[in-house]
């Protein structure tokens, strides 16, 4: 690492169990983040401004000012613009040493494995289940962790999920129906929720990158943001799970 490098990641690498070593696994780390709204927003800022080395940005979607609310990457004189393009804009501003690549179309399940490829890490940061069931079931059959959010009215959830064998999946969680509306557009959502959702979620997928502490793997981690209240559940495989359980 040069001086420049030392100088601006000081602070996570003075952390004693973080160091050198740590830093130059995540800049050699390939993460892709799948929706760049309110959650993708802080987690995809929070991997580029800590150092991920190359981060793949997906969302097919454009700025629109109803986002502005609470989708921090993106600002009003980008309304229109896609979303993946104002994300390399602001994260290239924050850390200009990360590599991106934007991808600005929808992900079929045909086309994941191939995107999967040499990515190390998913962040799921969509806003619907088809997409989260197809990116986990992706996930499963690559052995590559996931790390999903979701955030909706005032409540959030995250969870990491290993893609080792006889672990849970995030099939195992929900049930596979793709009718169920859950979306910020139908309920609303309050505009930090998203915030500290996200940044959970980039804490955990730097944990994961690196080694360092003990991820979600297992665990389901829950806020009511109207009472300020964090749950922790723990999350056991499905032995009936149609994505995992053969394997």
């Amino acid at each position: 690492m040069n001086d420049d490098q030392l100088l601006r990641y000081s602070r996570q690498i003075m952390l004693p169990a973080f160091g050198i070593e740590a830093q130059e696994r995540l800049a050699a780390s390939r993460v892709l983040v799948v929706g760049l709204g309110g959650l993708g927003s802080p987690a995809a800022m929070y991997l580029a401004t800590a150092g991920v080395g190359h981060l793949l940005l997906a969302d097919f979607d454009a700025v629109d000012l109803s986002n502005l609310q609470r989708q921090i990457l993106h600002t009003s004189d980008r309304i229109g613009m896609p979303k993946a393009d104002s994300a390399r804009i602001a994260l290239q501003a924050l850390n200009p040493e990360v590599r991106l690549t934007c991808i600005k179309r929808s992900l079929t399940e045909e086309q994941l494995p191939q995107l999967l490829a040499g990515v190390d890490l998913v962040v799921d940061a969509s806003d619907n289940f088809p997409t989260r069931f197809a990116l986990n079931r992706a996930c499963v059959a690559a052995r590559i962790p996931l790390v999903s959010g979701a955030a909706i009215r005032m409540e959030g959830q995250v969870a990491a999920f290993s893609g080792h064998a006889g672990a849970p999946c995030y099939r195992c969680l929900y049930p596979d129906d793709g009718s169920i509306d859950e979306t910020c557009t139908a309920n609303g959502v309050l505009a930090p929720l998203v915030g500290i959702i996200g940044s959970v979620q980039a804490a955990e997928a730097i944990k994961i990158l690196t080694g360092v502490g003990q991820p979600l793997f297992g665990r389901l981690l829950l806020l009511d943001a109207a009472r300020m209240e964090w749950r922790s559940l723990t999350l056991h495989a499905d032995p009936e799970c149609p994505v995992c359980s053969g394997r």
